[in-house]
């Protein structure tokens, strides 16, 4: 077995400049991203009594923030790619925090539906955005550990954000607000604040950034262009060819799975958890223990991931884990059992997350890959509509979750068998990717 060759000086410090720089405050974004999402599943637990909604009138405000995501997708990574990441991400956190705050004045169906709606639209670009932003910086070698550090906002943003969010439904009736007005509108004010910060605070590219010094540019480009031309010598796909490629079609239907699963999870578990006969904090903590177990499971997720050099195993796996874990819990009634059975999903599904992306990021790049990548996470993430809306309209057929999420384990069960079926080529790609 040979040894991996010594990291020269200049490629240590370039690495370890970038990711001081870039990670925290990427990481901090997303969470607020993620959190203002999903905070909705919190809201829920007093909102949609006041006003009447039923599960199936949840379902879909929760699913149609996803519609509005997949149209405007694929336009704003490629508006990212024209008019560099400081700009277009401040304008996407800007929006999207300022929706967030007006799903405080939700005072019916119809408001409650277009409000998600654009709230979609707002933040559509702004997770592959990240991900083609940082191939902007990182070697392929380096980017599955920082693409994991960045995915890990998302089950630390329910960790943290649950408990807080459980909490401030306690502020019920203060200056007039309810509990969930009150959610919005304090969990929408970093991202307003974050967009502004973004403007002044990303850098577009390694050529305009003041804090690397002339021979770490001269290094990163070199490493960079040498990866890019290899990159397109192998591949010469255009974008077209790359949004009509049955690689990013395949892709596109297993992070569908992956997505139906996470959603569909974090859209209901606080319901779930609420009906165990727990007060909103209590429901709050409860909630955020899955995704305190997928966090810890992700890093050394990702970590065996890498070193092993495997991807295939690594994304189907814990998929089909996920599958199995819904589909038994649709058939518990004991909470401590069914919770013990849903963290096990939330760990196939954070094991599956912290992987994924290093499979379209090792064979596309520039404009191909702004277009592949944010066409993955369209059609994916149309199924943050679907999985919410299938337990929401089952739940309302029958009274209860159960069969839900026993119909949702079907999401994860389909992706996990075709990341296997097509995992021979991905894997033969990916180890060419590493030579």
């Amino acid at each position: 077995m040979s040894q991996t060759p010594a990291k020269s000086e200049i490629e240590t410090s370039t690495i370890r400049a970038i990711s001081l720089r870039l990670i925290p405050y990427l990481v901090l974004a997303y969470f607020f991203s993620y959190l203002d999402r999903v905070n909705l599943g919190f809201a829920a637990l007093t909102m949609n009594a006041e006003l009447k909604f039923t599960p199936l009138i949840f379902a879909w405000g929760a699913g149609i923030f996803f519609i509005g995501y997949f149209i405007f997708e694929v336009p704003s990574n490629l508006a990212l790619e024209k008019f560099g990441a400081s700009r277009w991400i401040a304008r996407i956190m800007v929006t999207w925090g300022i929706i967030s705050g007006l799903m405080a004045t939700v005072s019916g169906e119809w408001s409650f539906y277009i409000l998600r709606f654009l709230l979609g639209v707002a933040e559509a670009g702004f997770f592959p955005g990240i991900i083609l932003y940082l191939t902007y910086w990182y070697p392929a070698e380096y980017r599955a550990r920082f693409l994991a550090a960045f995915a890990i906002a998302v089950p630390v943003s329910t960790v943290i954000g649950a408990p807080v969010s459980g909490l401030l439904l306690g502020l019920d009736g203060a200056m007039g607000l309810k509990g969930w007005q009150w959610l919005f509108v304090i969990e929408g004010i970093p991202s307003v604040l974050l967009g502004i910060v973004s403007w002044f605070y990303l850098t577009d590219r390694p050529d305009k950034a003041g804090w690397l010094t002339a021979e770490q540019k001269a290094w990163l480009a070199a490493k960079l262009n040498a990866e890019n031309t290899a990159k397109q010598a192998a591949t010469h796909l255009t974008l077209g060819q790359a949004l009509t490629s049955p690689k990013v079609i395949a892709l596109s239907l297993i992070y569908f799975g992956f997505v139906g699963a996470l959603y569909g999870m974090q859209f209901w578990l606080p319901q779930i958890v609420k009906a165990f006969g727990l007060t909103n904090a209590q429901t709050g903590f409860v909630t955020a223990i899955p995704y305190l177990f997928g966090t810890v499971a992700m890093i050394l997720w990702a970590r065996h991931s890498d070193a092993t050099r495997e991807r295939v195993a690594h994304v189907g796996g814990p998929l089909l884990l996920t599958a199995l874990a819904l589909g038994v819990s649709s058939y518990i009634s004991d909470p401590t059992t069914t919770m013990i059975v849903l963290t096990i999903a939330a760990i196939g599904v954070f094991c599956t997350f912290a992987v994924f992306w290093t499979l379209p990021t090792a064979w596309l790049s520039g404009t191909a890959a702004a277009g592949a990548i944010a066409l993955i996470n369209s059609i994916g993430n149309l199924a943050g509509f679907g999985g919410p809306f299938l337990i929401g309209w089952i739940k309302e057929a029958t009274g209860s979750t159960s069969m839900g999420l026993l119909v949702l384990s079907l999401l994860p069960l389909a992706a996990g068998l075709l990341v296997f079926l097509g995992g021979h080529e991905t894997k033969t790609e990916f180890a060419a990717a590493k030579q």
